[in-house]
């Protein structure tokens, strides 16, 4: 035999390189759109840095790590003692102390006083949230929550005072002990019950009163998200009906309070997160608000809450757009590059319209989030698209997701590849925070309570959108829809064109006008169909060209 014929099986070719230490925002031109046109300046944000730091092999593997080690609950110590811990992957805290330190959990807060609360720079943490939830999007439930636990608390500002200032720090202290004690806390929540999920008011908790603002709440919990935080705002029946209130680890003389963390959830994704049932045996708590406005104290933080489902949603979609593209870019077919097939360019430049969408409307409704102090029209704009781009947003994830692994075959099948992690991990944003049917009547509701307001906002994005085609069907659509007498049974379809019809606005505002229109005639002018069975014209190469620049 000839030597110089021999086949090595081991020999590797015509495979992709790893998908590591690459600028994952100074290469994001959709992005660096998206960001100019709502007024975030790349270096005066330090944002380019931050893509480079969150590029790097390092942050993916600790990702990978901190998944394939999810959290352990240890309820007791080895003489019986309770001690309701949740125990981590170091990887988990390198991440946590990573992104406490860019400030993702309070960056908003930074110039906020109690008396006077005003949040600020939601554009420039939205890039942030969207860029590291692709990488490692567990970690940042807690983030969330601590960042919008604030606007429940200024409903309490004696508490506020005392603990914005934990909240606001760039430290990470992990330390199971009183919250005085430490240099920084996080906040989580915990709303649902057996017997009642979604419907809140069916909870069962009791929350009784022992001295000024003080309570006791005895009862349980069937989803309490990240139990390894300082504090949880919670529901409960107090003496004037449902209330919030503020439940920390440690009682005020120092003991653990009686948050009995009972296990934790076995969750499809969010792995390296901790979700926990849990009971409440007489635990000490504060009241935030008045007793009986719990629901509407809690919708101060919701709606925060609800902007980083739809910005983390957008950021997994563009992380595995990423994957599936620089797949093709170096993965040999018959002869042809991937990318040069017609076939897959014409999936993979769906999905960056798709994607594009996505995060023009993402940083669109930040920025509303920024302007809403002063303006009216912007303050109604965030009340009106958050649960709208919540919906659109997050519903689609998993299916564009899907198409992402699918471009990769077998290689993105497999749990080597990060896409089955981004996969399930999509879904719980669209479930978290109301799931599609809630958030499609929450923006009927909204609409019925203020529909001048909503008009004004539907004007708005009117003309935005100019002479895109498709647009002014869709506003009709919606607008009947809503004058329907079988209005209810219309809401998905009235939130689904509302997305849209947002989501080209944003396109119109940040995007080369041929993505817009692009947009506009294969998603508002006809009904969407799957992933490269749009017709995208002269819009496929600029689309493809534009998902990354310098790589």
């Amino acid at each position: 035999m000839n030597v110089s014929q021999a086949h090595d099986t081991n020999d590797v070719f015509n495979q992709t390189p790893p998908f590591v230490d690459i600028n994952l925002i100074a290469n994001d031109q959709p992005l660096l759109d998206a960001l100019q046109a709502n007024g975030v300046d790349l270096d005066e944000e330090g944002l380019s840095v931050f893509g480079q730091h969150w590029g790097s092999a390092e942050r993916f593997d600790l990702g990978r790590l901190a998944n394939e080690n999810p959290p352990k609950l240890r309820t007791h110590d080895a003489r019986g003692y309770r001690l309701d811990v949740v125990e981590f992957h170091p990887a988990y805290h390198i991440l946590m102390q990573a992104s406490m330190e860019d400030g993702l959990h309070a960056s908003t807060w930074d110039d906020a006083e109690p008396a006077h609360l005003v949040s600020h720079g939601h554009a420039a943490r939205a890039a942030r949230i969207y860029t590291v939830s692709g990488v490692e999007s567990g970690h940042v439930c807690p983030l969330t929550m601590t960042h919008a636990a604030v606007a429940a608390l200024a409903e309490a500002p004696n508490l506020l005072k005392e603990w914005l200032p934990k909240i606001r720090t760039r430290e990470y202290d992990p330390r199971f002990i009183p919250f005085w004690e430490k240099k920084a806390v996080t906040l989580g929540m915990g709303m649902t019950e057996k017997q009642g999920g979604t419907d809140v008011r069916a909870n069962t908790t009791r929350a009784d009163p022992t001295s000024g603002e003080e309570y006791e709440l005895t009862g349980h919990k069937w989803f309490m998200s990240a139990p390894m935080c300082d504090a949880f705002l919670v529901l409960a029946q107090a003496p004037g009906g449902l209330t919030c209130l503020l439940v920390p680890r440690f009682r005020p003389g120092g003991s653990v309070n009686a948050l009995h963390l009972q296990r934790l959830k076995d969750k499809l994704g969010n792995r390296s997160n901790a979700s926990s049932e849990v009971e409440f045996e007489r635990a000490f708590a504060w009241r935030i608000g008045e007793e009986g406005r719990g629901v509407r104290t809690i919708l101060n933080m919701v709606q925060l809450t609800r902007l980083d489902c739809a910005v983390a949603s957008a950021g997994l979609v563009r992380m595995g757009l990423g994957l599936a593209h620089h797949h093709a870019r170096h993965r040999s077919v018959f002869q042809k590059k991937l990318i040069d097939q017609p076939a897959m360019r014409a999936v993979l430049a769906d999905l960056a319209l798709e994607t594009e969408a996505m995060t023009a409307l993402a940083l669109r409704l930040a920025r509303s989030f920024d302007l809403a102090q002063a303006d009216q029209h912007e303050a109604a704009y965030a009340r009106l698209m958050t649960p709208a781009a919540k919906f659109g947003i997050c519903k689609a994830a998993p299916r564009l997701l899907y198409e992402a692994m699918e471009s990769l075959g077998g290689n993105g099948y497999v749990e080597e590849s990060l896409l089955p992690r981004l996969y399930r991990e999509a879904p719980v944003n669209a479930i978290w925070e109301g799931s599609g049917n809630v958030i499609a009547l929450d923006i009927l509701r909204a609409e019925n309570r203020e529909p001048e307001v909503a008009a004004s906002v539907l004007d708005h994005l009117m003309s935005d959108i100019g002479a895109l085609p498709g647009a002014s069907d869709a506003a009709r659509d919606i607008v009947l829809a809503l004058q329907s007498p079988e209005a209810e049974a219309k809401a998905r379809l009235i939130a689904d064109r509302l997305f849209t019809l947002a989501a080209t606005a944003a396109l119109a505002r940040s995007a080369p006008a041929e993505v817009a229109e692009a947009y506009a005639l294969t998603r508002l002018a006809s009904p969407a169909r799957m992933p490269g069975a749009n017709d995208l014209g002269s819009a496929t190469k600029p689309l493809l060209d534009r998902v990354f620049t310098a790589i």
